[in-house]
């Protein structure tokens, strides 16, 4: 009876999600020739960054679609797609900075939290910044690292010129999608995001090669996919003990900062 209820509530919240998409996307269409719809695809690749619900590709290949029309000017929709990204993406990192003595006191107490917290730190300073390139295109997984930077103290000037240039990618092949391939990818989203999640893919087995005939490593460490699902178990337990320190806390008090323990390599 429990199972048959929870699995109603899944369903009926997976419907609303759905229609609220479609609705989001039909909106999209129907405003994509204002001059105000530039100022949409930045605040939505922004909140996508954050919380990875909002379409935010769907968004930038709708205003290219526009800009093949005459109705944008795809310079200003990769400029405020990538603007919208790379905010967002510097935002996540600040969240992850601002758990990351939370994360720090709970690695203290949990081997387990410490080894994951010393495996993401080691990946993204073994990786550097091409990680941070190849999971923008992953919807879910750019969060998941960017706020993985933050929990793990990566220099930020680091951070974010490696983001600048993610961001500037990823936003000049979305608009591109729709201004070259224009209303076929305007009605078929799905296409689009596979393209998208494809290239993503490529990008990462060409870093890895490369990296892999740099170094003369045996193996190729772990893909990106599978850092990206590690990062966010390590988000997780961030989230949860800091959640659990603001209870055991007076008001008006914060857990004082820790000094920085790992930097990327420049």
């Amino acid at each position: 009876m429990g199972s048959v209820l929870l699995g109603n509530i899944f369903s009926d919240l997976v419907g609303w999600f759905g229609d609220t998409i479609t609705a989001l996307t039909d909106w999209l269409d129907d405003i994509a020739g204002e001059w105000w719809f530039l100022l949409v695809i930045l605040a939505i690749a922004f909140f996508d960054s954050v919380i990875p619900l909002v379409p935010s590709e769907t968004a930038v290949i709708i205003g290219g679609v526009a800009a093949g029309q005459g109705d944008q000017v795809l310079p200003l929709v990769i400029l405020c797609g990538a603007a919208g990204a790379f905010l967002g993406d510097n935002f996540a990192y600040l969240i992850g900075r601002r758990f990351s003595p939370a994360i720090n006191r709970r690695a203290e107490r949990r081997p387990k939290t410490a080894q994951r917290l010393e495996w993401a730190s080691t990946q993204i300073r073994a990786r550097g910044g091409p990680l941070l390139i190849t999971a923008r295109f992953i919807p879910g997984g750019r969060t998941a690292l960017t706020v993985t930077s933050g929990l793990t103290r990566q220099s930020h000037p680091w951070f974010a010129r490696w983001i600048a240039l993610a961001a500037l990618i990823w936003a000049t092949y979305a608009a591109g999608l729709g201004y070259i391939f224009g209303k076929r990818f305007q009605d078929n989203h799905t296409v689009a995001f596979l393209l998208a999640f494809g290239a993503a893919l490529s990008i990462t087995v060409i870093i890895e090669v490369v990296r892999h005939v740099r170094t003369g490593e045996g193996t190729a460490e772990v893909a990106t996919e599978e850092f990206a699902l590690e990062s966010k178990d390590v988000v997780a337990e961030a989230v949860d003990d800091a959640l659990q320190d603001a209870g055991d806390q007076p008001a008006g008090t914060t857990p004082a900062d820790e000094p920085a323990s790992n930097t990327a390599a420049e």
